[in-house]
């Protein structure tokens, strides 16, 4: 044993050392250590499985090799790895731009309870709920058709710059409108209807490529990209009517939840745009979907 100590006179070292080390944890150590583990953790899952995860591992064994070279006392290799990493942060601002700039939007898109609408005034929700009503009925007779749309309702996040790229309606939902919209042949039906607060604002809108394009199934296209994308970039709910099958699908923070019926579309929205005390919870909708698999 280290010193020739015995063995109940080590650990009665080791135990001694560790109260004395817990004596001097503070509350706010606590705090502190739980919120290093939450970045750690956020990170974590906002890099894996992305090109960024491979950058992760790189940087870690150019750590590894540089503790290697210290200790080892390689000094010419450690004089360069060290002027390396001087320059390191400004080169992980230009690799990790597209993950910073995830991870910004998302702080930014939090607050407490305003992004769930808990605080709709009463001529907000019952446009809202029109215009459920009406998105839900043209779904349903854009499916039966085999005609592809493409809903996209705000929530939180403001989609300026994406209505910007379409045309101006300013008009009242309604199932009529949404057919002649996306009528193959129609002028505005290559693109997407953005909702907010239950008014049409804008038709012919093109929607941000999704962050992990190369993960999504082969057999999803464009208008399922262009919903996963604008679901990954913002809190909107955006609805899907495949052109080829007919499927109902919605896409929410990067996923894609698939085959809905109109009942089942109908309750989703619901608890997502006017949930009931504060809360949208897929749970609440009392639907088992099944998630987009990426991996």
């Amino acid at each position: 044993m280290p010193g020739g100590k015995k063995l109940p006179e080590f650990i009665s070292d080791v135990l001694n050392t560790f109260w004395s080390v817990t004596k001097t944890v503070t509350v706010f150590d606590v705090i502190d250590i739980c919120l290093i583990s939450y970045v750690v953790y956020v990170g974590a899952r906002i890099v894996k499985e992305t090109k960024a995860s491979q950058l992760v591992k790189g940087i870690l064994l150019f750590l590894a090799i540089y503790v290697v070279s210290s200790v080892l006392q390689l000094k010419v290799f450690n004089f360069l790895l060290k002027n390396i990493l001087d320059v390191g942060l400004l080169a992980l601002l230009i690799m990790f731009q597209p993950e910073l700039r995830r991870i910004l939007e998302r702080v930014g898109r939090t607050k407490i309870s305003i992004g769930n609408f808990t605080e709709l005034n009463d001529a907000v929700k019952e446009r809202l709920i029109k215009a459920i009503d009406a998105v839900c009925d043209a779904c349903e007779d854009l499916s039966l058709n085999s005609v592809g749309a493409l809903f996209v309702i705000e929530r939180t996040t403001k989609l300026g710059e994406q209505i910007d790229t379409g045309i101006r309606l300013d008009a009242v939902p309604s199932t009529e409108l949404f057919r002649n919209i996306f009528y193959p042949k129609a002028p505005l039906h290559d693109g997407a209807v953005i909702i907010r607060d239950g008014t049409v604002l804008a038709a012919a809108c093109y929607l941000p490529k999704p962050q992990k394009e190369e993960l999504i199934k082969n057999h999803l296209g464009s208008r399922h990209r262009a919903a996963i994308g604008m679901s990954e970039t913002s809190d909107a709910v955006v609805i899907v009517v495949s052109e080829e099958t007919g499927t109902v699908s919605i896409a929410e923070n990067g996923e894609l939840f698939r085959e809905l019926n109109k009942t089942k579309l109908h309750k989703m929205l619901t608890a997502r745009l006017i949930p009931v005390s504060g809360k949208s919870d897929t749970k609440k909708s009392g639907l088992k979907t099944r998630k987009r698999k990426t991996q």
